[in-house]
């Protein structure tokens, strides 16, 4: 695909063709435009040359895939996507304007960089703008036009036909918001990194727990191959340099992958392996049980709570006789009406039919009595987050049940372990921490202890597949994987408000910059909202208490909040409660 003579002129240049530049040529290339890639690395030349065969892209010019610069002549308009280093950004710009003509818009993919600086290196200032984007191009992915005082209305004009060339959506960011946001993002996959090289859980299980407990498009991992493990390396290495703080500084196993080559979808093998076209492999698919479940016809929910209800519900739908043990009559009244409600709504939105929803209620059923667990095969607590009252619903579950009756806890912070050991039968004891909301959330942690039983997991694995959930293991800690990394997210998003010269937008535009620009459902202060800011304090609490590391520091502004009766969503009064829908 290498020519030897300029492509007729109106086409794209790509100048570097790493985890950006490389997408963005191929997008470019499959909406039917002439494209020019310029890349020094032979390797590189070959292996986008491979991709584009296999993308296939038959009645579309070839790409013109060459290391000499001297092509860009005669091209329309030029994208510089050299890694993110000033000095290697400002050479790339002073060879592209050295060859192109006067007028011809350049643009720059920084993040980091001064885009003014940027321009007036390059000698032609008004010829440069800025394209920010938060992750690597993709059809519908969001990026932003970012202009200069010194930018000419031609190159404005052509930055603007680039975007809806290559199937981008334009967004409106802030250079501050947008730096908060891939700051937030960054240091969560630098975390996730770091816990999957501690060999605590592997790394599909970091990605597949993030993606479904969180909602987020892709895991962290992934999201690391995709940006290129080099970029994201040195993205956060000029972090670290310029504030010191230890969060920014890059895990250990970045650099051993960088050394080994493995630097993610540009190179097929990073966190995950890709093919020949850079999509991801799957083929987790999971072995079949060593050991046989323990079989489970009747379920028993210990409270009545939105948890509570909401694991009620699901398992009634899945067609097990369930019954909710609530603390008084009205408490256990109010949950049946409180599943027959949501039921009712699910078959408005089509997603449960009617004859379902009256299936699930017939065999529901609400009590205040502990010995209607008695012939219960799974027990699933969902009391109050409380260490205390937690080991003494357990005492009582271990005399109340049948023998060989699994008894799981949906704690989400506290020890799954005291809760075995309060219940005088260890072996039998599980957590199942679900996600609110039960019914629609798919990801289940299934969290063991030395002491769990093999068949006791192999049932836990078992019921979640028929609840059609996905399950995810981890030995037994505080957080779990997704607490333990989305919580230390959440503090540095609240260490915003006490940053020296923080507007009073600062809450918005970074909960703006994380939807829009990262394609999370919602922002950190809008979830802070959603979880409950009392809880989030009392989480952030019991992780400082096992970890005691800076990253889980509980967050002093979080504290003020809550004592000063702002809890979120719950009682109309957070930090986003204002943007969020009534109850």
């Amino acid at each position: 695909m290498t020519a030897q003579s300029p492509p007729p002129g109106g086409a794209f240049g790509i100048v570097g063709l790493g985890s950006v530049g490389e997408v963005l040529l191929r997008a470019l290339h499959a909406a039917g435009h002439r494209v020019v890639g310029v890349d020094t690395d032979p390797e590189v030349l070959a292996r986008v040359a491979r991709r584009l065969r296999a993308d296939g892209a038959g009645g579309v010019p070839s790409p013109v895939l060459t290391g000499d610069h001297a092509l860009l002549r005669g091209t329309g308009l030029v994208v510089e996507a050299v890694p993110e280093e000033h000095t290697v950004k400002a050479a790339a710009l002073r060879r592209i304007t050295g060859v192109c003509e006067p007028g011809t818009p350049v643009i720059t993919t920084t993040a980091t960089a001064s885009l003014t600086r940027l321009a007036i290196a390059t000698g032609r200032p008004g010829d440069l703008a800025g394209l920010r984007l938060f992750t690597p191009p993709y059809a519908g992915a969001p990026a932003e036009a970012v202009r200069t005082d010194l930018t000419s209305a031609a190159a404005a004009a052509a930055l603007d036909r680039l975007l809806d060339a290559a199937g981008l959506d334009p967004v409106q960011v802030g250079a501050r918001p947008a730096a908060d946001a891939t700051a937030l993002v960054l240091r969560l996959c630098n975390r996730a990194a770091a816990l999957s090289d501690e060999g605590y859980v592997t790394g599909h299980a970091v990605d597949t727990a993030m993606r479904l407990g969180c909602a987020l498009p892709a895991g962290p991992l992934e999201m690391l191959d995709r940006i290129g493990v080099d970029t994201a390396h040195a993205a956060l290495t000029g972090l670290y340099r310029r504030t010191g703080e230890r969060s920014f500084a890059p895990a250990p196993v970045l650099g051993r992958m960088i050394g080994e080559g493995r630097l993610g979808r540009k190179t097929g093998r990073g966190f995950h392996r890709w093919d020949a076209a850079g999509a991801l492999r799957t083929g987790h698919s999971g072995a079949p049980d060593p050991v046989a479940p323990r079989p489970v016809r009747r379920i028993g929910v210990l409270g009545s709570g939105a948890m509570a209800r909401g694991i009620a519900e699901v398992t009634a739908v899945a067609g097990h006789p369930t019954v909710v043990v609530a603390r008084s009559t009205r408490a256990a009244h109010h949950a049946l009406e409180a599943v027959a409600g949501s039921l009712t709504r699910a078959v408005r939105r089509g997603t449960v039919t009617p004859a379902a929803r009256d299936k699930a209620l017939a065999v529901l059923h609400g009590t205040t009595h502990l010995a209607a667990l008695a012939d219960c095969d799974l027990v699933i607590e969902a009391v109050a987050e409380d260490a205390d009252v937690k080991r003494e619903m357990f005492t009582a579950l271990g005399e109340v049940c049948a023998p060989g009756t699994v008894l799981a806890t949906t704690t989400s912070s506290l020890s799954v372990a005291a809760c075995a050991e309060a219940s005088g039968r260890p072996a039998d004891v599980v957590g199942l921490h679900f996600f609110n909301p039960a019914p629609v959330m798919r990801l289940v942690e299934i969290a063991h202890t030395p002491a769990t039983a093999p068949d006791v997991l192999a049932t836990a694995r078992s019921v979640c597949r028929g609840l059609g959930k996905t399950a995810v293991e981890c030995p037994d800690r505080p957080g779990f994987i997704v607490n333990s990394l989305l919580f230390p997210y959440l503090g540095e998003a609240l260490a915003l408000l006490d940053r020296p010269g923080a507007d009073d937008r600062v809450v918005e535009r970074t909960d703006t910059a994380v939807q829009r620009g990262f394609g999370y459902p919602m922002g950190p202060f809008a979830l802070l909202d959603t979880i409950g800011l009392d809880v989030s304090l009392a989480i952030q609490n019991r992780l400082y208490e096992h970890f005691a590391t800076e990253d889980h520091r509980p967050s002093p502004a979080l504290a003020e909040l809550v004592a000063a009766g702002l809890l979120g969503r719950k009682n109309r009064r957070g930090l986003r409660t204002a943007c969020l829908p009534a109850r």
